[in-house]
This record gives C-alpha cells, structure tokens and sequence, in this order.
C-alpha cells in the first residue's frame, strides 16, 4: 500500500450505493473538502436522499459517467452490481473502492480522526477493520478536539517565522519547541 493524502477539492467523486456504508463514504468526502460529488443509487434510502441532496442521481452510474471520476467508492449494493461497476471503472482507470471487498479494491480507506486540518489514520491494508477501528478510538482519545486550535496556532506562528525568513530547518525547531514548551506530546 502507498499511503498518501489527496487534496479532493478538484476532483470527482462517485459514491454508488445509498445505505449507512455509503452514507459514510458521503460524509467522508464532505469532510474532505470535496467539491464535485455525484452519488448514483436506484431507489435511494431517505437519509442519502437528504444527505446527498441535489447530488443524487436515482440511477445506477453508466461506463461514461465513471469515467468521469476520478475516484469511485461502491457500498450497500449487490455483489454483481459492485464487480459490473469495478470492471468498467477500472476499463477506463478511475480508482475503485468496493467497502470490504478487498479485490475489488484499488485501495483500502484508513480509519481517520479529523481535528480540523490534522488528519490522523490507522490502516491495516484491509485485513482488519475491526483492530483499524480500535486504533481509531485510541487516537480519538490521545487527540481531542482541541488539536485543531493547536495546529491553528502552530500554523500561525510559522507562517510568522516564514515571513521573518526562517529556513526549513529553523521552522522545524521552532516547532518542535513550542510543542515542548506546551507538553501537547508529554
């Protein structure tokens, strides 16, 4: 697995299923920032059809409209549906992810706690949920809320040293001091 963090505000997003699954996988997107989202689902529950609003397409997605996508996340639909949707996402390159279906998956999709722009994940490569969701709940805890305003802060003060000119290495020290100083890793 490579672990990467994407920047999704310009990219398009399919969700294709409408139960709590791919609820999740809606909410997630939101979260992230995503601008361009479409869900495709027949017969959609009433709380996608409230949670996706105007975005939702009551309809299964065609070849062409996944090819649209970037990116693809099947959830809540049929074991034929999801190998149909993956074969023709996968013909035309656009990453695929099948909830719990780990070879239909182009990637796994970390647990994660958001503190604002701090984003902390745990993976276990798809062969755990169960231990990734523990971990989670560890983080949850180590890292509550207030880590939003402290990165707020630190962000702040860097961008400070930046402007008097400090280097990488500088910006690092600094960092790590005020971060000692506070005890926020004590």
């Amino acid at each position: 697995m490579l672990p990467i963090v994407l920047d999704v505000s310009e990219l398009t997003i399919a969700i294709v299923g409408s139960g709590p699954q791919a609820r999740r996988r809606l909410q997630m997107a939101d979260a992230a920032g995503a601008e361009f989202v479409r869900v495709y689902a027949e017969q959609a529950e009433s709380a996608m059809r409230d949670l996706a609003g105007d975005r939702l397409i009551e309809s299964w997605p065609t070849q062409d409209e996944l090819s649209a996508c970037h990116i693809v996340y099947i959830a809540n639909v049929d074991d034929a549906l999801q190998e149909r949707f993956t074969a023709e996402a996968r013909a035309v390159k656009t990453l695929v992810n099948v909830e719990d279906v780990k070879p239909l998956c182009d990637f796994h999709v970390p647990a994660i706690v958001r503190r604002g722009d701090m984003l902390l994940t745990a993976s276990t490569g798809g062969k755990s949920p169960g231990l990734a969701r523990r971990l989670k709940a560890k983080l949850e805890e180590q890292y509550p809320e207030s880590w939003d305003a402290r990165l707020n802060e630190l962000s702040n003060l860097r961008d400070g040293w930046r402007d008097e000119g400090a280097d990488f290495k500088t910006l690092i020290d600094r960092s790590n001091q005020v971060i000692d100083e506070k005890g926020w890793l004590a």
